[in-house]
């Protein structure tokens, strides 16, 4: 309380105001809404809900749902891939496009424009390109008998179809990260850089030494964003397979629309929602309690 009253935080309050107002009305209260559904059978059809069934809904989900397993493995599955892969091309074109290259900016803004289309337009664009009669990663993926080698979609293949998603995934964010840590790279020192060059340090050891201490608020606020959006993918999902083949792409903020909207659930729904809601909770919120102690203790 006295670090909040310190950093005047009761002093920005009255502009703090209409934003928090607005947090809450539009986030906080549908999250507690979604919590409360959970706890409830409800169709939808009714004005309000009114069957108190408690943690029943939870019980089933985990005694009696094979697809929300499916879901939890899937989106575990995507949360790790992205933590490593996109997070590292962006990090590795960031790199590469803060030195003083010819068509620098050309290249900064064509692997930036995935990240400003609209998801389920990406999705469209990859489906077109995994089509098995016309798409050219279909054709290479038949080239390198990926698949099932019968020339049809990856998207058709219960052990590849999570995968091709995912690729999808990587090309649409992976250049929103590398603007990130351009923008972080702007704030390491160059003159800690060039000392640490006429001591004769190499390559590596000046971006572990120098660069990598300097993008750790970088690092924070790219990882946090790529695990909150990893856990609620959804309309790349919905787009390129719908869950399919056999719910084997199926993951946990598509399975929570599907069973409200179109098995009329709404109970199982908010359930696996707030399941949703636990697991970004237990993944985003140590680390930024950890990230945070760190920047204290420097």
């Amino acid at each position: 309380m006295r670090r909040i009253l310190k950093g005047g935080f009761i002093a920005a309050l009255p502009f703090l105001a209409p934003a928090l107002a607005a947090y809450v009305v539009f986030v906080i209260g549908p999250m507690v809404s979604a919590v409360r559904l959970s706890l409830y059978k409800w169709s939808g059809f009714n004005s309000s809900p009114d069957v108190f069934v408690g943690f029943e809904n939870f019980v089933r989900l985990v005694t009696k749902d094979p697809v929300f397993w499916t879901a939890v493995q899937n989106t575990v599955v995507w949360v790790l891939l992205s933590l490593v892969i996109p997070t590292s091309l962006g990090l590795i074109m960031a790199l590469a496009l803060n030195r003083k290259i010819f068509g620098r900016n050309l290249f900064r803004s064509v692997f930036y424009i995935p990240g400003v289309l609209a998801p389920i337009a990406i999705a469209n664009m990859w489906r077109w390109m995994y089509n098995p009669n016309y798409g050219a990663i279909s054709d290479m993926a038949k080239w390198l008998h990926l698949g099932d080698g019968s020339g049809t979609t990856l998207l058709s293949d219960p052990k590849t179809a999570i995968y091709a998603i995912f690729a999808a995934f990587v090309w649409q964010v992976a250049g929103l990260n590398m603007v990130l840590f351009l923008a972080g790279l702007q704030s390491v020192s160059k003159e800690l850089v060039e000392s640490a060059r006429m001591d004769g340090a190499s390559a590596w050891q000046v971006f572990r030494n120098v660069t990598l201490p300097a993008l750790r608020p970088t690092v924070v606020v790219v990882l946090v964003l790529t695990i909150v959006n990893s856990i609620k993918v959804f309309d790349l999902v919905v787009g390129m397979t719908g869950g399919g083949p056999a719910q084997k792409s199926q993951v946990l903020a598509l399975w929570s629309y599907t069973q409200s909207f179109l098995n009329h659930d709404f109970g199982m729904g908010n359930a696996v929602a707030t399941v949703l809601l636990l697991i970004t909770m237990i993944l985003v919120i140590p680390y930024l309690i950890w990230s945070t102690k760190g920047a204290d203790d420097r």
